[in-house]
């Protein structure tokens, strides 16, 4: 009897230790960093400045034990070097590691990490399902993974401050917009017509790779992530589910699948 209850205590114990998880994304421009604990986004954070220092000072505010590091950019050595002797288990993601889906793109080293992450993320939400993963950012990418499993590859076209930066940058008088709350359905001024034609151009664009994906996957379900997700989530006929943090649960899915393999 005794026996039995040491092992319920110890079972017990076992099943509430905390994993808890650091995810690394690094960009151009910046590193944004989330922290997991038993599959659950506890924190997170956007570093303009990304250094050893401000990784040594995630740990002195978290007892952190698993890592993945995620980056665009050239790998800094010694932030590579500071978490691998830090963490139980660190994993840096690159084309080598091992995916919980499989990947039919012809290029897997050119595919981008972040692409790649919001496709594990919603594979991971909605098992089973057809799924096509709209980010909404600098650029507009389009990943489509099947119900099998199957990330079968993608589009790619400019974003929506990439297309008011290219209006303004490339002609000799049309003024630099950003995007409005409410865009008219046809321009009556310079200003409105400019909005409404990067705005509902987008729209269309998405409305019509959703409507031409469905043909063939009567059933799909759509994520959107980015930026600008919730401001398109709110235009769409078609989406199903707006994500910010898609990539940050992609990424920790890579890293718990690797623990566990």
């Amino acid at each position: 009897k005794n026996m039995c209850v040491m092992s319920s205590i110890l079972l017990f114990f076992v099943q509430n230790i905390k994993q808890v998880n650091l995810i690394i994304e690094q960009g151009n421009s910046s590193a944004k960093v989330a922290i997991f604990a038993n599959g659950q986004l506890k924190s997170s954070f956007v570093f303009k400045h990304f250094d050893v220092s401000v990784v040594r000072s995630l740990f002195e505010e978290f007892d952190l034990d698993q890592g993945i590091y995620s980056t665009v950019v050239d790998v800094d050595p010694e932030i590579a070097s500071f978490l691998k002797g830090k963490l139980r288990f660190f994993l840096f993601l690159d084309e080598n590691v091992k995916l919980p889906v499989k990947v039919s793109y012809r290029t897997p080293q050119t595919l981008g990490k972040d692409r790649l992450a919001a496709v594990v993320g919603a594979n991971y939400l909605q098992p089973g399902m057809d799924l096509l993963v709209i980010d909404a950012g600098t650029a507009i990418t389009y990943e489509v993974i099947e119900a099998s499993g199957t990330f079968v590859g993608g589009n790619i076209s400019p974003g929506m401050s990439t297309r008011f930066k290219a209006l303004h940058a490339f002609t000799k008088k049309l003024p630099l917009l950003n995007e409005p709350e409410d865009v008219l359905f046809i321009g009556n001024d310079t200003e409105s017509a400019i909005q409404s034609g990067v705005v509902n151009g987008i729209i269309f664009e998405m409305d019509g790779y959703i409507d031409s994906l469905r043909i063939k996957y009567p059933s799909l379900l759509v994520f959107l992530t980015g930026g600008h997700s919730f401001y398109f989530a709110r235009k769409l006929k078609n989406a199903n589910f707006a994500d910010i943090n898609l990539v940050f649960t992609g990424l920790n899915r890579i890293l718990e699948y690797n623990v566990e393999n």
